[in-house]
């Protein structure tokens, strides 16, 4: 690996100018090779090194960092015409070696710029500037299914309705993306199999399990190594942490990339053979379930709109989910967002999706009407809540819809 890698540091070389060389045989020498490039063009113009996919430099016994930490520390950092940029898929290994690091390359980097999935809004951008004719509502459930993935969204394709997107992407013979879950984890994960076993379980309870539980479960022990698996899959938005209203201290975690959720429903889970299955299923009574997981985690992924439709994108704020267990006096309940606010505000939210306008009827206002008093008894009726919905058209009003203080639709999703 590191002899092709050198090739190909060799062959960039070449190309920008420095002729009479012979390939390198280590980092130290192609380092020395890059700096003779830069003070062959010694000018007062700016000159900008840009490594991509920079972890993969670093293989085993290579000495790619020890050969850069001296290559920026001992004379390019000096430099006032150099700008240097480094990319990388790998999240954990930048935080760790870069952002993080102890040693040589402590605080050595200018700017960080950590790039997120598209939006609702951006993917909506997208797909016009591809000439891709798809509705709202169709572009909510194609994020339920690959999140803001740009490459996956290039899949997609003018003239195809979204569930022959989906056959297209996930289930015909030789699909783009059927083998995309476990080619993700092994490029991106040092440790891809522990971090595919924590997703897989995560993905098993829709609030997630705490630290001690992904312990026990998984047989491993809690200690640095979990730690760090977990924290690299936080900082790679596979996974969420967060402190559950009712736990105090206690921290949980929880999946949220929807094609992790998607791939684990339909494709390693059941095995499908159907090269149609999107389109013959539609209405089946499994992706209706996963509907309502999935449109969960778009809403999560789009706090900031919800926050701003709320009014209070400027307050500070706790958001999770919460699950109440089932005790001898009480039953237990699901509530599916909390936004904790710093101005003595519960948002109690409900998120539904739906194909129309949401009804609540007489028994759904009475479940209301209990999760609200639960919230009181674990705040001690010290913050006031406001019941909101989610919904993707909206809330059908009537004689039981007035407990609702606010109704978030899928339109405030694409602000």
């Amino acid at each position: 690996m590191t002899k092709r890698q050198l090739e190909e540091f060799y062959i960039s070389l070449r190309e920008y100018g420095l002729k009479d060389i012979t390939c390198p045989t280590s980092w130290p020498e192609a380092f020395r090779l890059l700096r003779q490039l830069i003070e062959k063009q010694d000018n007062e113009d700016k000159k900008v090194v840009f490594l991509d996919e920079m972890p993969w430099m670093d293989t085993p016994r290579s000495g790619f960092v020890t050969a850069f930490e001296h290559f920026w520390n001992g004379w390019a950092s000096s430099r006032p015409d150099l700008l240097l940029i480094v990319c990388g898929s790998a999240t954990s290994w930048m935080e760790d070696t870069l952002l993080h690091n102890k040693g040589g390359l402590y605080g050595r980097v200018t700017y960080h710029l950590k790039l997120a999935p598209f939006s609702l809004h951006e993917c909506e951008e997208f797909l016009k500037y591809k000439k891709i004719e798809l509705d709202r509502y169709d572009i909510v459930q194609s994020y339920m299914a690959i999140g803001g993935i740009p490459y996956y969204l290039n899949y997609f394709r003018a003239g195809f309705s979204l569930a022959q997107n989906i056959d297209r992407l996930f289930f015909v013979q030789n699909a783009p993306l059927r083998e995309e879950f476990d080619r993700l984890f092994a490029s991106l994960f040092g440790n891809s199999d522990d971090s595919k076993a924590i997703v897989k379980l995560l993905a098993s309870r829709r609030y997630g399990y705490n630290r001690k539980e992904i312990s026990e479960k998984l047989n491993k022990t809690s200690g640095g190594t979990l730690t760090q698996i977990l924290t690299a899959l936080t900082v790679s938005d596979f996974i969420t942490s967060f402190i559950p209203l009712d736990k105090k201290k206690e921290r949980y975690y929880k999946l949220t990339d929807n094609f992790c959720l998607f791939y684990l429903n339909f494709i390693e889970k059941k095995g499908i053979n159907d090269e149609s299955f999107w389109q013959h299923s539609a209405l089946s009574p499994a992706i209706a379930s996963w509907q309502g997981f999935a449109f969960e985690e778009v809403c999560f992924a789009h706090t900031l709109q919800i926050k701003a439709a709320l009014g209070i994108a400027g307050i500070q704020t706790n958001i999770s989910s919460l699950i109440i267990t089932k005790d001898e006096n009480q039953s237990g309940m699901q509530i599916d967002m909390l936004i904790d606010r710093a101005d003595r505000v519960i948002n109690l939210c409900e998120i539904k999706y739906c194909n129309e306008e949401f009804v609540i009827n007489k028994h759904y206002e009475e479940k209301l009407r209990q999760r609200v008093e639960r919230i009181r008894e674990l705040t001690k009726n010290r913050r006031n809540i406001h019941l909101t919905l989610i919904t993707t058209f909206g809330l059908h009003y009537n004689e039981f819809s007035g407990r609702i203080q606010k109704t978030i639709n899928m339109n405030d999703l694409f602000a």
